[in-house]
C-alpha cells in the first residue's frame, strides 16, 4: 500500500475511532477499515458474557468468587467491557470501560480471537 492510500485509509478510520498516537501496519489499517464498514451489520449491539468461578483465601477463610465479563459493541463504533464479581462472603464490585481507540480495538480482537 502506498503512502497516499494509507493516509486516506487512516483518515477514514479516524472519522470513527481515535487514531492519534497509533502506528498502524497496512494489515491493521485494512482490518480496522473492514471492521468499521461492517460494524452496523455484524457487530453493533452484539454482546457476549462469560462467567468464571474460583476459590480464594482471606483472613476469614476460604471463599468462592464468581466473575462475569460482558463485552458489548456499542451504538457508536467501540466496545464496552463490563466486569462484575460476587463473593459468597458478601463482597461484590465491578468496573466498566469503553474502547474507542484504534490500538485498543486491535488489542481487544487479538485477545478475543
Amino acid at each position: 500500500m502506498d503512502r497516499n492510500e494509507k493516509n486516506k485509509l487512516r483518515e477514514a478510520i479516524g472519522e470513527h475511532v481515535d487514531v492519534s498516537n497509533a502506528r498502524l501496519s497496512d494489515d491493521e489499517a485494512v482490518f480496522l477499515n473492514d471492521f468499521i464498514e461492517e460494524y452496523d451489520d455484524k457487530f453493533k449491539g452484539q454482546s457476549t458474557t462469560r462467567q468464571v468461578s474460583h476459590d480464594g483465601w482471606s483472613s476469614e477463610g476460604k471463599y468462592t468468587r464468581t466473575e462475569e465479563y460482558t463485552d458489548t459493541f456499542t451504538d457508536d463504533v467501540g466496545i464496552r467491557e463490563d466486569y462484575q464479581f460476587h463473593d459468597d462472603d458478601g463482597q461484590s464490585g465491578g468496573s466498566s470501560r469503553e474502547i474507542k481507540d484504534a490500538r485498543g480495538i486491535l488489542n481487544w480482537f487479538k485477545g478475543h480471537s
